[in-house]
């Protein structure tokens, strides 16, 4: 005993010292080594167990019950069966005992060892496990014991961990199962007696002005419901402990619903209890200033002491704010109760009106939170309220819309309209912006139900859409109506419109994306209400902003908004605002005018786009972005914004003026033409460089869409197209911006080079538009190809800084101009090419000129990669050849391993860039380019893979694995010399291989990537293998099934037993399938065995165990079973194989 009391001073002593700020990270590390050396010796567990009876130093009972802990998961095989038994008999009278005076977490721990002695030897050898935690529930002294204990079984048994075989997971999980009527009679029963026992207290409330409202209104929505009856008793008060003890059944519930089965198990009483204490969130009283009580696993914050349900512990002194926040904590756990029933898809028959049953009960709780009375408005009493009460009913009302409202939607007892209605009021009702986008989401996904049912039963469209058409005016109004200043102006100007989310979007920008998919889908299901709700707001703010030209005054140069007062500027601000919303909200509806209700709503749309030419001629006229006004800093961004909406809004319909120039337009020709001409006339004198940059491209974007979408006729003659042309042919001293440059010159391409509809080949004018093209082209590469004929780079000079920008300026746009085309007829892409021939042959020359400056080679694979694509066909194989030559040459090993191993730099992406050349190549059908295959599969084996193969270079590899993957998939018959004979008798002689070096190379690269850790390469890759395997029968084919079948099945296997790519478990066990399918007599009787043997770390017996286990069966399913069992059988046997240490450590 003397002995062990000097060891038990020492090791206070260490761990205070390890503690201590002022120990070094050495000691530290040496104090560590010593406790580990000790918790590994034999017998460790009993100075343990003598150091938690007698301590009260925290550090140290931690450290003891790590070591039970170690014990009981990593070792317990090789403990003796006598000291077994006395562990099991010693931890819980320990914790009997001590549980009062011990700290909260130092309980948890000490529970979860008793609980994972249970993993292990219950029932067998710990028959009374369960039955000891059942009897501590029903003692009220030591109930709130017993529920951490049920808690903690409930999460160690029902989900464990990977150190169990599978047979024990299967067995704890039915044995839990046959416990879980008791277990859920026995919380039933304590939620009800606390509740009995308070609602004595509380059963004569005083009369409330609202209690007569609340059962009229409960009696519209259920009929007086039994349920409507009980939850309508007043909330009852709970004191401190009973509180605590509620909250941890309420915890196991929780945890318990997140794996038990939906079953009658779960009593309509046990669900009225829950929605009891769920009412708790719904009372004024219960907003919590502090963070919760009660941590995840029933305990208080660290810091605070547990109060004990049996009297014992030292009670915390707190006020009535901690009992707010008790009560807060009770109704967010009811709710994760009924959130984790609600998220279950699978509802078996006899379960469904139980489910009924708790939506009623769930909206009794809605109408609740949404009842206004003389002490409320819904929003101020929705503030007063718990946020994570509010956030767990939101996450109710999403399951309840998204997974069961199809199940609902129309049993007669349950009222929908009514439920949309208090929806409603909920959603616009709420305090914050995060929570009103939730509510957004709920509507999204209520529109998307609503939209697929209509569509599955049109014949009764009407009927369905007129139940729910007052439910969907009123959302559409109130939507439209929250994004305007004029009516929500105090919480938009809380939107931040600056700071840019992952998404790319500031914080205004969702919220009025988010409400506009709203306003769309509504418009989808009742468009003509939808339009004559919009159109006139839009017109209103629209009156108020052409109504600004009185307001302009003119002296000298300077042209001057004349609205001064405060107040004006600010009305002014708000309606530029909502004026910018509504023409997105306008341009976002311009796809329900288009398709087959064209001309049914021809009317509308033609009156919607007249208004849009309307206001951008004036906005252009007026140069309104050029006005000096009162607040600049305010007004000036507001006109230039309204501006750029309205010429992207009326961009928007360019589909819908292309289909009116295909149907339509010889009817309304003069109309149409008008149409067109105006909207260019507006775009035209904004292209300039003068004009704000949003401005600038909003009228880019427009011309685009007219001369690629629209395509008119008469678009290239018209005078302000000629001006755009002469722009940017001739002026070279007022560039443009860089991506405005690019815009035109695509609009101006593509109105030489896009087929006119409605036209004829004879009448398309391909000659005179050819030769207007080429004098384009020669005009945008002037200064491009006076670089012809450069055979050497001056030094660093400004001459060399010159010809760089000409280069980085010219190529994007000559890219564009072919992608723009990729997609386009032979005629255009011929046109294209004959223009560009020049520049491509300079670009060529110029190549080897510029290898050793990556920025340029990058732009200019780019644009190779792009001709590649778009005008490989164009440009004919010898040219294509040469090129392909050129760069093979400039690539050497020198070259891509300098590029290469400089990771994320413009060298790297060159190489990336002439991989994907080559992938176009090996993909072109026919003989043409099969002489390159040698040259590409040297280049990627012998000097691209040795480079990549022992480093990351993620994005070279990717490429290049693709690249072999088109090799091998485009050009099977290089390697494979399949007869059609052959094929088809099945029977006949093995295909003949050739090239085998190289197939054998590829499939070893392929091999050696699913040992490394990238995950993105490991997934490409076994994507690749399979493809081939479904297209050209790779498993199948003698040389992989021979020598590699097994390595790669081994590989595989391998990589799931060491858990490094579980992500892609599903996709890695599915090819193991495919590749024992092969021949599974082979599997089974050759590859497993021999898998077994050389399995390190398991015994004989253990060993045959795995291989009984292992299912002979054939069809998917079984074989993935066997194949997760094997896996976790394994790595169960090797961690209770691990050997221990021996010998003494004395502290």
């Amino acid at each position: 005993m003397a002995s062990e009391e000097a060891s038990l001073r020492a090791l206070e002593s260490l761990m205070t010292e390890f503690f201590h700020s002022c120990t070094t990270n050495e000691r530290k590390r040496e104090i560590e080594e010593l406790l580990n050396n000790f918790a590994q010796q034999t017998g460790a567990w009993r100075h343990c167990l003598f150091f938690l009876s007698n301590t009260r130093n925290e550090y140290v009972m931690m450290y003891s019950l790590t070591v039970f802990e170690n014990l009981v998961n990593k070792m317990w095989l090789g403990v003796a069966s006598q000291d077994k038994m006395e562990i099991r008999s010693c931890l819980p009278k320990l914790l009997l005992a001590q549980h009062k005076a011990m700290p909260y977490f130092i309980r948890n721990k000490l529970c979860k060892v008793i609980v994972d002695i249970g993993r292990q030897d219950w029932p067998m050898f710990y028959h009374d496990f369960f039955t000891n935690t059942l009897q501590l529930i029903q003692s009220p002294a030591l109930a709130s014991l017993g529920l951490v204990l049920l808690k903690t079984t409930s999460e160690e048994l029902a989900c464990p961990r990977e150190d169990l075989s599978v047979a024990r997971k299967d067995e704890l999980r039915k044995l839990l199962l046959e416990q879980v009527p008791t277990v859920l009679g026995l919380l039933t029963g304590i939620l009800e007696t606390y509740w009995n026992k308070h609602r004595v207290i509380a059963s004569t409330p005083p009369p409330s002005p609202t209690s007569g409202e609340s059962v009229e209104l409960l009696g519209s929505l259920f009929q007086g419901s039994q349920s409507s009856k009980l939850l309508s008793q007043p909330v009852v008060e709970l004191d401190n402990e009973n509180q605590q003890l509620c909250c941890l059944v309420l915890e196991c519930l929780a945890h318990l619903f997140s794996w038990i089965p939906l079953s009658t198990s779960i009593t309509p009483t046990l669900l009225a209890s829950i929605f009891h204490f769920a009412r708790f969130g719904c009372d004024l009283q219960t907003k919590a200033k502090t963070g919760p009580f009660i941590s995840s696993n029933g305990q208080p914050n660290p810091g605070t002491e547990a109060p004990m349900s049996n009297g014992g512990g030292r009670n915390m002194q707190q006020g009535g704010e901690g009992i707010k926040v008790d009560r807060a904590r009770l109704g967010v756990l009811a709710m994760t109760c009924v959130n984790e029933l609600v998220s279950k898809n699978c509802v078996p028959l006899d379960f469904e009106e139980y489910l009924l049953r708790m939506f009623q009960q769930t909206f009794f709780l809605l109408q609740k939170l949404t009842r206004e009375n003389n002490a409320h408005t819904v929003k101020s009493r929705l503030q007063e309220l718990d946020e994570s009460y509010l956030e767990k009913f939101t996450d109710f009302l999403r399951l309840f819309v998204s997974v069961h409202l199809r199940r609902i939607e129309s049993s007669p007892q349950f009222p929908i309209v009514e439920f949309l209605a208090l929806l409603f009021k909920y959603t616009f009702n709420q305090p914050t912006h995060e929570g009103y986008f939730a509510c957004l989401d709920i509507w999204t996904v209520f529109l998307d139900f609503l939209t697929t049912k209509i569509k599955s039963r049109l014949a009764d469209r009407e009927s369905v859409l007129n139940r729910y058409k007052d439910a969907l005016v009123l959302l559409l109004r109130e939507v439209l109506n929250r994004i305007q200043f004029r009516y929500n102006q105090a919480q938009l100007e809380e939107l931040d419109d600056e700071t840019l989310d992952d998404d790319q979007q500031t914080e205004w920008q969702r919220y009025l994306r988010q409400s506009l998919e709203v306003v769309a889908k509504v418009m989808e299901l009742l468009p003509s209400h939808a339009f004559s709700t919009l159109f006139p707001v839009l017109q209103g703010n629209l009156d108020v902003y052409l109504g600004l030209q009185q307001f302009i005054t003119t002296t000298g140069t300077s042209r001057r908004l004349n609205i001064t007062a405060e107040n004006d500027c600010r009305r002014l601000h708000c309606s530029l605002r909502d004026l910018s919303s509504l023409l997105q909200a306008v341009g976002r509806l311009a796809e329900y005018f288009i398709g087959d209700v064209f001309a049914a709503r021809f009317n509308d749309a033609l009156a919607v786009v007249e208004r849009l030419v309307e206001v951008t001629c004036y906005g252009s006229q007026s140069s309104l972005y050029d006005l000096e006004t009162a607040v600049p800093s305010v007004l000036k961004p507001d006109l230039i914004d309204v501006h750029a909406q309205a010429l992207a809004a009326l961009q928007a319909y360019s589909h819908w003026l292309a289909q009116f120039y295909s149907e339509v337009h010889r009817q309304n020709q003069s109309r149409f033409i008008n149409l067109i001409t105006s909207a260019v006339d507006v775009s035209s004198p904004l292209i300039t460089a003068k004009v704000p940059e949003k401005l600038l491209l909003s009228a880019c974007h427009l011309l685009v869409s007219m001369a690629s979408t629209v395509r008119p006729v008469f678009l290239v003659t018209l005078p302000a197209v000629q001006n755009v042309f002469n722009l940017i042919t001739e002026n070279h001293t007022h560039r443009l911006p860089q991506e405005a440059h690019l815009l035109v010159c695509r609009a101006l391409s593509n109105m030489l080079l896009l087929p006119w509809p409605n036209l004829p080949e004879s009448e398309q004018q391909w000659q005179t538009r050819s030769s207007s093209h080429g004098s384009l082209v020669v005009a945008l590469t002037r200064d491009y190809c006076t670089l012809r004929g450069t055979t050497s780079l001056p030094p660093r000079s400004p001459q060399l800084d010159n010809m760089k920008t000409v280069l980085q300026q010219t190529l994007p746009v000559l890219r564009d101009v072919v992608d723009s085309i990729s997609g386009e007829s032979t005629k255009s892409r011929q046109i294209c090419y004959q223009s560009l021939q020049e520049s491509v042959q300079v670009s060529l020359g110029l190549f080897p000129v510029f290898i050793q400056q990556p920025d340029v080679t990058d732009e200019m694979l780019s644009f190779f990669l792009t001709l590649f694509q778009a005008l490989r066909v164009q440009m004919g194989v010898p040219f294509t050849g040469q090129i392909i030559h050129t760069f093979l040459s400039m690539f050497t090993r020198e070259q891509l391993a300098a590029s290469i191993l400089q990771e994320g730099s413009a060298g790297c992406r060159v190489v990336q860039k002439f991989l994907k050349i080559l992938q176009v190549v090996v993909q072109e059908p026919g003989q043409a380019f099969k002489p390159f295959l040698p040259s590409i599969l040297s280049l990627c084996m012998e000097q691209v893979y040795p480079i990549v193969a022992e480093r990351s270079s993620p994005d070279v590899k990717a490429e290049m694995f693709e690249l072999l993957y088109q090799v091998l998939h485009q050009n099977w018959r290089y390697f494979f010399k399949t007869s059609v004979l052959a094929s088809v008798q099945r029977g006949a002689a093995e295909d003949t291989m050739e090239n085998e070096a190289q197939f054998t190379a590829a499939m070893q690269a392929f091999g050696q990537s699913f040992l490394q850790p990238d995950i993105h390469i490991f997934k490409q890759n076994l994507c690749y293998l399979e493809s081939l395997n479904s297209k050209h029968k790779l498993y199948h084919r003698k040389l992989f099934r021979t020598s590699m079948l097994f390595h790669f099945i081994n590989v595989l296997l391998q990589v799931l037993l060491h858990k490094s790519h579980d992500l892609l478990q599903e996709e890695i066990t599915l090819a193991v399938y495919n590749m024992a399918s092969v021949d599974f007599d082979a599997f089974y009787s050759a590859f497993m065995p021999e898998f077994l043997n050389g399995c390190q770390g398991v015994d004989a017996n253990q060993r045959g165990v795995l291989a009984r286990n292992f299912k002979l069966e054939r069809d998917l399913p079984s074989f993935t079973q066997s194949v997760h069992r094997l896996v976790n059988d394994l790595r169960y046997y090797r961690l209770c194989n691990s050997s221990l240490p021996t010998g003494t450590i004395k502290l």
